[in-house]
């Protein structure tokens, strides 16, 4: 099992939305609700925040408006699948305008969700 010790971010665009991932290292529920905070307060025109995180055994994602099972559910099937734990990903998504059809955007959100993966410096956990 892996984890991070540093924050990550990573971007990708499609049909002008843009998708930003970012993989925060975490320890608790608590550390969890301060940074859903502060991304809510930094990307207040930000269509969706969506997230999915594991802290030991609990794991939990949210697709925060997106389509039911598009969002939230895959990314923490994308952390399970890699075996990552303590840490929380989010992405964060600005609305181009254009509709992506549930499909390309389950598709776009795990994309989004391995690029930022691909960035980080996983290491093992203790």
């Amino acid at each position: 099992m892996q984890t991070i010790n540093n924050n990550y971010e990573a971007k990708i665009e499609v049909e002008k939305s843009k998708f930003i991932g970012l993989l925060f290292p975490l320890h608790n529920e608590e550390e969890f609700k301060e940074i859903l905070k502060f991304l809510q307060k930094e990307h207040k025109k930000a269509r969706h925040i969506v997230y999915a995180y594991r802290i030991g055994t609990k794991s939990k994602s949210n697709d925060d408006g997106e389509p039911k099972g598009t969002a939230g559910r895959p990314l923490l099937e994308l952390l399970h699948k890699k075996d990552l734990n303590n840490l929380v990903l989010f992405v964060v998504r600005y609305f181009g305008g254009t509709k992506l059809g549930a499909g390309r955007l389950l598709r776009t959100y795990v994309a989004s969700g391995i690029e930022v993966i691909n960035n980080a410096e996983l290491i093992e956990l203790e």
